[in-house]
């Protein structure tokens, strides 16, 4: 079996996958950025970059530095770094926080309700 390389006509092959995770490894080690961060300067499709970055977390090349609030206030975003290092913990609601959360919901529809002219159930 003749394993020739491909004929390329004196043109050198750049494989894109490679470009593109050589790019998003560069931009990890100049700093931390969140997946959606990196999508955009990478040019890569946020789930690829969750996948890639998910892969060196899972190989131990990156750590989870810092979180970031979601809409809702959650500790939901991740921030990775590359390389080793412990993993930055999410930060937790009292169980004093979350009851007085509730509590707060359930008066504001109460009050909505009473507004709306209904009966709060």
């Amino acid at each position: 079996m003749n394993l020739a390389p491909p004929l390329n006509k004196g043109r050198r092959i750049i494989k894109v996958n490679a470009m593109s995770q050589a790019k998003l490894i560069a931009l990890m080690l100049e700093g931390v950025y969140t997946c959606e961060q990196l999508a955009e300067e990478t040019g890569l499709h946020y789930v690829t970059v969750l996948q890639y970055t998910r892969e060196l977390h899972r190989a131990k090349a990156a750590h989870i530095s810092s979180w970031e609030k979601d809409s809702r206030g959650r500790d939901a975003i991740k921030v990775y770094q590359i390389g080793k290092g412990r993993d930055a913990k999410r930060e937790k609601m009292t169980a004093a926080q979350r009851q007085a959360r509730y509590q707060a919901k359930k008066r504001a529809h109460a009050m909505c309700q009473l507004f709306a002219g209904k009966q709060a159930s």
